[in-house]
């Protein structure tokens, strides 16, 4: 992308809050699960979605808004997409139980793999391109290995149903959201594990009674944000004990059961959420004050997330199945 070009040399600029609508991108007839840029600069125009109509999309959403490819791999609602770090294939799980490993070029599969669960939540490996993490609805977790196919490693947690996964930095530790929220006890809601022996290294991070929906790491501090249905953002340090800053929480949007996704902007001092009335809500990180409210969407918006290069390029998706690009 020519847009791209000039930013690629250059380091990333201070993020402004995006304001005017570019393309409203609209070929999902089904809620779009989950959106993600390529991460490979170069290739950074391509936006991946992946949507309950059973189908993901790799769209132009820098330059011209428009479709690239459809793949229609699963047979049931697509609810977790990732790209390899090389950007030449997409990872993607489902309701159907299925893991493909989709070849972008081609949109064959590389990997085709039934699984023992629905699939909800997956993310590769931070250094090793090869594994993956998944879960779903199942007490279990997995490490997969994509050269052999094959499970590396089970994660059991006295759980129904993880929500999202994250790697903390280097990849040593991660940290699953978990619906283990009961009336009598809010433990195991957010649950850290040692990645190479599978075990738990704690269950008592978060201790109100919400579930928290998505998790996402601060760019350059040592510090995560957990979505909760609390209608707030809750921050804990990314190292152990994995305390929660009770000084800080990030009100004013609604969740409200949706699986609403949080994200850093690149810089790291802003904070973007979607909300389940379609608004998005910007974040100072340092103040937790509310900057600017965007009406984005007619129904929830559940994803915003900003470019990796172009400061305050923005998309965000819906639960009626659009992707609209904001700057």
């Amino acid at each position: 992308s020519e847009l791209i070009k000039p930013y690629l040399q250059s380091k990333y600029k201070s993020t402004r809050v995006p304001k005017s609508l570019i393309f409203h991108m609209s070929k999902h007839s089904g809620p779009v699960n989950e959106i993600q840029w390529c991460p490979v600069r170069e290739q950074s125009h391509l936006l991946l979605s992946a949507s309950m109509d059973k189908t993901m999309k790799v769209w132009d959403a820098v330059d011209t808004g428009c479709c690239v490819k459809t793949y229609s791999c699963h047979s049931s609602a697509v609810r977790a997409a990732q790209w390899s770090s090389c950007g030449k294939r997409i990872l993607s799980g489902g309701f159907d139980s299925m893991l493909h490993l989709t070849d972008v070029e081609t949109g064959k599969q590389i990997l085709s793999s039934q699984n023992d669960f629905r699939i909800s939540a997956m993310k590769f490996h931070p250094t090793e391109s090869n594994i993956f993490i998944c879960g779903g609805f199942s007490p279990e977790v997995k490490a997969w290995d994509i050269r052999t196919s094959k499970v590396l490693r089970v994660y059991k947690a006295a759980v129904q149903q993880t929500l999202d996964i994250l790697f903390l930095p280097e990849g040593r530790e991660f940290l699953t959201s978990t619906d283990a929220v009961s009336w009598d006890s809010a433990d195991r809601t957010i649950i850290a594990w040692d990645f190479q022996n599978a075990a738990k290294i704690s269950n008592q991070i978060f201790h109100e009674r919400y579930t928290c929906p998505s998790l996402t790491l601060h760019p350059r501090e040592n510090v995560f944000v957990a979505q909760t249905n609390g209608n707030y953002m809750a921050l804990f340090s990314a190292q152990r004990p994995y305390r929660i800053n009770k000084k800080k929480r990030y009100e004013g949007h609604k969740v409200e059961g949706f699986a609403v996704g949080c994200e850093f902007s690149p810089d790291g001092t802003l904070l973007v959420t979607g909300s389940s009335d379609g608004k998005v809500f910007f974040y100072n990180y340092h103040t937790a004050r509310i900057i600017r409210t965007l009406s984005a969407h007619k129904e929830a918006s559940v994803s915003a997330i900003f470019h990796p290069v172009l400061p305050s390029l923005l998309a965000t998706c819906d639960w009626a199945g659009e992707i609209k690009i904001w700057q």
